[in-house]
C-alpha cells in the first residue's frame, strides 16, 4: 500500500483543535460502480470481515467504537447505520453479506455525486448520534471517512472539494480516498500518476482544515485487510507516549553538569496485537500486561508517560536473544499536535540521526525504566533499544538478575557418527529456504476460531437477494456551514518492517446500542 498525505499548510500557523483522547468513528463508503468490482467485492468483504472480527474480540478500550456502511450504487444506500461495533459482530456479518450480493460490475455508471452524498448524509447521522448519546456522557467526538473506489483518487479529491465546501466538518476528523488498484504490484511511477501534484488553490480554503489522506491499495485481501487494521491503532495525539532520554555530551554542552540529559520525545506502536487480549483464546490464567506493573509497558491504552534512561550502549552481536521477553513495540518520534512545529521537527532530525548513527556503530541501547509510582522500593525494568533500517526503533524488555534462572550450555560435539550426520543432513537438505520470513505468509485459522466463537445467528437481518429486498429508506440530506481545524493523524508503518535480529437494546437479535430518538430518525 502506497500512501501520500496532503497536510494543510495552515497547521503551520493555527493551532489545531483539541480532540477528546479516543479513537474515532468509522464511516466507510464503498464505491460500486467499479468496472472490477466482481473480484473486488469478494476481498474487500474478507478483509473486513477479518478485521472486524479482531476488533470484536480484543478485550480493553474499545478500538473501533462505532461503524457506518454506505454503498454508492446510482445513488447512496446505507446498509449499516452507526452501530457499536463491539457486542454486534452478527449484525456487521449481516451487513456484509449484503455487500456480497451487490450486482456485478457494469451494473451502475460511475460518478463522483453519489460518494460526495455518502459523505454528507454520514456526517449528518453521526451528528444526530453524538447529539442523542451526548446526555448519557457517552460521547464520540470526531469521526473518520474512508472512501474506496477504482477511480482516480485525484479526481475523486478535486469533486470532494468542491462539494464539501460548505458542509459543518466539525466532527470530521479525517477523510481517506483509497484508490484500488487491479494489479498484484504497484511501481512507483504508476503510483506518482495517481496522486495529486499540485498544490491547494486559495478556493479550496474551505476544507483545509483537515487532512485528505490520498492512498492506493492492491486488489488483494492481505493489502486491503493491512489498511483496515490500521484502525486497530492508537489514534491519540494529545501527548507523546514515551520520553527517551540521552546523556546530553560533552561536544556541545560543554559548561552543562554530566547530569544533564537530552530527552527525545517518543510515540509507541504495537508491533503486534498481544494474544491474551483476545477474548475465547485464553483461558481464566492469562491476562493482559497489567499497567502498573514495573516490568511491563503497554502501547495500548496510551495513557501512561514512560521515561526511558539510556545507561549503556552494547555491541550489536553481544546480546543473546535468550534474555529478551514480551511484545515488541516500535518507537517513533511524536506526532503530538500541542507541541510547536519548530519542536516536532528538531525532535525528529534528532530521532533520524539517532537511528542513522546507531546502525553506522552497530550498536544497541539498553535503558533503563523510571518508574511512575511513588512505591517504597524502586524496581527499575530494562530494556533493549534496536535499530532499523527506517526511522524506527524497537524496544524489547531484557532480563535482569532477579529474573534469570540458571542453565548450562553443553558444547557441542567436534565430531558425530555418520550414522547420524547423514539422515539429519538429508532431512535439512529436503527443507524449502527462505531468505526472510513474512508472517503474512502463514495462517492459523485465528479468524475463522474468533468468528465462530462471536457469530449468533441473526433472524431478522439475514442477506436477501437484491429484487426481493424492500427499498431502504435514504435519509434526508442536510448541510450545515461551518468549518473546522483538526489534528494530523500518523499512518502505521509497513506490516512487515524487519528489524535486526538480537445498555439498551433494540430486540433480542439485534445489540445496537442506538438511542430510541435517534431509531426513530433513522425511521
Amino acid at each position: 500500500m502506497n500512501s501520500r498525505k496532503w497536510l494543510s499548510e495552515t497547521r503551520r500557523t493555527f493551532p489545531a483543535t483539541k480532540v477528546h483522547c479516543q479513537q474515532p468513528s468509522r464511516i466507510l463508503i464503498v464505491d460500486v460502480t467499479s468496472p472490477s468490482w466482481t473480484n473486488t467485492c469478494s476481498v474487500l468483504s474478507e478483509a473486513l470481515e477479518n478485521t472486524l472480527c479482531l476488533a470484536c474480540s480484543l478485550t480493553g478500550p474499545c478500538r473501533v467504537p462505532l461503524l457506518s456502511l454506505y454503498v454508492v450504487q446510482n445513488q447512496q444506500e446505507c446498509l449499516l447505520p452507526f452501530t457499536q461495533v463491539r457486542e454486534n459482530f452478527a449484525r456487521i456479518q449481516a451487513c456484509i453479506s449484503e455487500l456480497r450480493s451487490l450486482p456485478g460490475e457494469g451494473c451502475f455508471p460511475q460518478g463522483g455525486n453519489g460518494v460526495v452524498q455518502a459523505v454528507q448524509d454520514g456526517l449528518q447521522q453521526f451528528k444526530q448520534y453524538s447529539r442523542h448519546t451526548a446526555a448519557g456522557g457517552s460521547t464520540n467526538s470526531s469521526v473518520e471517512v474512508t472512501i474506496l473506489t477504482s477511480q482516480s483518487n485525484k479526481e475523486m479529491v478535486n469533486h470532494l472539494e468542491k462539494k464539501l465546501k460548505d458542509v459543518d466538518l466539525v466532527s470530521l476528523r479525517r477523510i481517506q480516498v483509497i484508490e484500488v488498484l487491479k494489479r498484484d504490484f504497484l511501481e512507483p511511477e504508476d503510483v506518482e500518476e495517481c496522486m495529486p501534484a499540485e498544490e491547494p488553490s486559495s478556493s479550496d480554503i474551505a476544507i483545509l482544515g483537515m487532512d485528505i489522506d490520498v492512498q492506493t491499495v492492491e486488489d488483494n485481501v492481505i493489502s486491503l485487510e493491512m489498511l483496515f487494521k490500521t484502525w486497530l491503532n492508537d489514534y491519540g495525539t494529545e501527548r507523546e507516549h514515551l520520553h527517551l532520554l540521552l546523556p546530553s555530551g560533552g561536544f556541545s554542552h560543554a559548561a552543562a553538569p554530566k547530569t544533564t540529559l537530552m530527552c527525545l520525545k517518543c510515540d509507541l506502536q504495537e508491533r503486534l496485537l498481544d494474544p491474551a487480549l483476545l477474548s475465547g483464546t485464553v483461558d481464566g490464567t492469562m491476562r493482559a500486561a497489567d499497567l502498573n506493573s514495573p516490568c511491563q509497558m503497554a502501547a495500548w491504552p496510551a495513557t501512561v508517560l514512560y521515561k526511558l534512561q539510556v545507561v549503556k550502549a552494547l555491541k550489536y552481536e553481544g546480546v543473546c536473544e535468550s534474555v529478551l521477553y514480551g511484545l515488541p513495540f516500535i518507537i517513533k518520534p511524536t506526532s503530538c499536535w500541542q507541541l510547536d512545529w519548530d519542536e516536532l521537527e528538531i525532535n525528529q532530525h534528532s530521532f533520524h540521526a539517532l537511528c542513522h548513527s546507531l546502525l553506522k556503530r552497530k550498536w544497541m541501547l539498553l535503558a533503563k525504566r523510571e518508574p511512575q509510582n511513588n512505591w517504597n522500593i524502586v524496581v527499575h525494568s530494562y530494556y533493549i533499544i534496536v535499530p532499523s533500517d527506517s526511522a524506527t526503533l524497537l524496544v524489547k524488555a531484557v532480563a535482569i538478575r532477579e529474573l534469570l534462572l540458571p542453565s548450562t550450555f553443553p558444547p557441542l560435539l567436534a565430531e558425530h557418527p555418520e550414522r547420524v550426520h547423514g539422515p539429519i543432513e538429508s532431512a535439512l537438505n529436503s527443507l524449502e529456504v527462505e531468505v526472510a520470513y513474512n508472517p503474512l505468509h502463514l495462517k492459523s485459522n485465528l479468524y475463522k476460531y474468533l468468528k465462530s466463537m462471536l457469530y449468533k445467528p441473526l433472524h431478522r437481518q439475514q442477506a436477501q437477494p437484491r429484487d426481493q429486498r424492500p427499498e431502504r429508506h435514504q435519509p434526508k440530506q442536510h448541510q450545515s456551514r461551518a468549518k473546522a481545524t483538526v489534528a494530523p493523524l500518523p499512518m502505521a508503518p509497513s506490516p512487515v518492517q524487519v528489524f535486526r535480529p538480537a445498555v439498551v437494546r433494540r430486540d433480542p437479535c439485534e445489540h445496537s446500542l442506538l438511542p430510541k430518538e435517534y431509531n426513530e430518525f433513522l425511521q
